[in-house]
């Protein structure tokens, strides 16, 4: 457990790092493209920096805001408060994580937060009114293991940066596509590597950051189900939770590729397609997920 911690907290730092230099170097392509001269360096290192900090303070509320949760309260949720105060018994959290729902007829939850001190577990209304004491229990844990485990930071903050890699990426290859930008400042040969490098960046860091942000979603999944197991003692109530969860044919209506990652199933529904693992899945197969939890009984 400690080790996967430890692992955890590396990866983010290294991650975060990585999307640093990423955007520093799409930023000074775009100024350096837009002919703003040796400024590029500082406007690109000045945005990339801030991006940073505010995906780690703030990913959170993105989330949330994203999602319209709105707070938990006993008078509405008391099922809900009472299963996360029992478990915060047996989790060893520091501090208790705030509770969210967000009004959907799809059974869903998801765990965010920078750590566990700053945490919030949030449930859809489906989730509530179609799962049993024993189910939801077992979906709780699973969101507490992701705080325990320091997946939340992970996965929020690359969530939040690969999004707003996209997001970059997507304007100014527009602005490329229709000419609306260009390079004045060819004959510097450090200039021109360095934007070689902007421009390579620009159109493939979008795909690496989609494949990196899903391989660690899935690869974290597994962990969560089966620390959940550890705080629940009762592996049936998991196992029964994903099989409601995978059947359900609702669609989520907040849900968004950029947090899709984060949720305990995958809330895009494929009607007709057995579902699979592979390199572009959020998650592991729920077959796979069920399978462990037996292995475990």
């Amino acid at each position: 457990m400690f080790e996967n911690i430890k692992k955890n907290k590396i990866e983010s730092g290294i991650i975060v790092s990585i999307f640093i230099i990423a955007i520093t170097l799409i930023v000074y392509y775009i100024c350096n493209a837009l002919n703003l001269g040796i400024v590029s360096i500082v406007i690109a290192l000045v945005f990339s920096i801030g991006s940073a900090w505010g995906s780690y303070y703030y990913s959170d509320k993105i989330v949330l805001s994203l999602n319209r949760a709105r707070p938990a309260t006993k008078e509405e949720d008391l099922k809900l408060v009472n299963i996360l105060d029992a478990l915060m018994v047996t989790a060893g959290l520091p501090s208790k994580p705030r509770l969210y729902v967000v009004e959907d007829s799809q059974p869903n939850a998801f765990a965010t937060g920078r750590n566990p001190e700053n945490a919030v577990i949030c449930v859809t209304t489906g989730l509530l009114e179609k799962l049993n004491y024993y189910e939801l229990e077992g979906v709780i844990a699973h969101e507490m293991s992701h705080i325990k485990n320091y997946d939340i930071r992970l996965s929020c903050v690359v969530s939040v940066m690969v999004g707003f890699i996209v997001m970059i990426s997507d304007i100014f290859s527009r602005m490329l596509f229709w000419g609306g930008v260009k390079d004045r400042d060819s004959d510097n040969k450090g200039n021109g590597i360095l934007m070689l490098i902007g421009l390579v960046f620009l159109i493939l860091s979008p795909i690496f950051g989609s494949l990196m942000q899903l391989a660690l979603s899935r690869k974290r999944e597994f962990l969560a189900d089966s620390t959940a197991v550890e705080l629940t003692r009762n592996p049936d109530g998991l196992i029964s939770a994903l099989e409601k969860l995978e059947n359900d044919p609702n669609q989520l209506e907040t849900a968004n590729n950029a947090t899709a990652n984060m949720y305990i199933v995958n809330p895009f529904k494929k009607e007709g397609k057995k579902k699979t693992t592979n390199i572009w899945s959020t998650h592991p197969s729920t077959a796979d997920r069920i399978e462990a939890l037996r292995n475990i009984k």
